[in-house]
């Protein structure tokens, strides 16, 4: 069903937003992105963004350029810590799947530095003919729904987050272009944050999970007591009812509210090419439900070359 919502920064202005699941992920129709858009109209894009967590818009004519330019209307576009931008860009990043690059495990971008990403933008360059869906969870969804002594606990939680984390993970086929990539490109400088559990969104006030692959272990805790209680605050954020799951097709873009989702990549594509390309806007350091921001460890490892 259609819902014609305005934005609340821009009342004169109007989008074509149709949901696609109950808590999470709506559909952006009638509008070209572009360098070009008025502020109005990104102005409501933000505000969608921001309620609905996750956009989609079909059939965009961008190219590298065009989604950096779009970026820049969303705020300060960021190059990736570790892997380098793709040719000619500032800060696009090239995710290649035939290089094992299946993000293919539920992650938020870039959580190892303090000041990770508010938001990012994917585009389908090239897609399989089958499968390669991506999914999105709502995390403030998910800390509402806590039960309240879980919330209470959550609130007081601190974890330590890093680019060296389990890549293999639960993953049966693995392919070892990816591995080595990881270990020589993606972990060539080791990153070390410590973030809250639970953060305060700059934007809309909610509470929200900070969680996903990069977590290492809560702090203060055994690795033991740390990987079952995290178990139990990812299970409630990757419930069905908390999700979206995104069908590709060639042009497509997605973007989401970095701080307030964690994602996934669905690796059932076989060795089909699938190339899509994001561009990340600069985030701040979240904060703690007392106060608190996140910090970098003082010491940042570097690997020998």
């Amino acid at each position: 069903m259609s819902a014609i919502l305005q934005s609340l920064h821009a009342p004169s202005t109007t989008l074509d937003i149709r949901r696609v699941a109950g808590r999470i992920g709506a559909e952006i129709r009638g509008i070209a992105l572009s360098g070009d858009l008025d502020a109005a109209t990104v102005a409501a894009i933000r505000a969608a963004l921001v309620t609905h967590k996750v956009l989609f818009f079909r059939d965009q004519a961008l190219d590298e350029a065009g989604q950096e330019a779009f970026g820049w209307r969303l705020g300060d576009l960021v190059p990736h810590p570790t892997v380098p931008s793709l040719p000619g860009t500032a800060g696009v990043l090239d995710l290649d799947g035939s290089r094992g690059e299946r993000a293919s495990s539920w992650h938020t971008d870039v959580t190892f530095v303090p000041d990770y990403p508010a938001i990012s933008i994917l585009r389908a360059v090239t897609l399989p003919a089958y499968g390669g869906d991506t999914l999105w969870a709502n995390t403030a969804a998910a800390y509402a729904e806590l039960p309240l002594p879980l919330r209470d606990l959550a609130d007081k939680l601190w974890a330590l987050h890093s680019n060296v984390y389990d890549y293999v993970g639960g993953r049966v086929n693995v392919l070892e272009a990816g591995r080595r990539r990881h270990e020589e490109v993606f972990t060539r400088t080791v990153f070390e944050t410590e973030h809250p559990l639970v953060h305060v969104h700059p934007e809309s006030g909610e509470r929200s999970l900070i969680v996903g692959h990069f977590i290492q272990r809560i702090l203060g805790l055994t690795t033991s007591d740390s990987q079952h209680l995290l178990a139990i605050f990812h299970d409630h954020a990757t419930r069905p009812e908390n999700t979206v799951r995104w069908s590709w097709r060639t042009g497509d873009v997605a973007i989401w509210d970095n701080r307030a989702t964690v994602h996934r990549a669905v690796d059932d594509y076989d060795d089909q090419p699938r190339v899509v390309r994001r561009v990340t806007i600069q985030g701040v350091a979240p904060v703690s439900v007392d106060g608190q921001r996140s910090r970098a460890r003082e010491t940042e490892v570097r690997k020998a070359a």
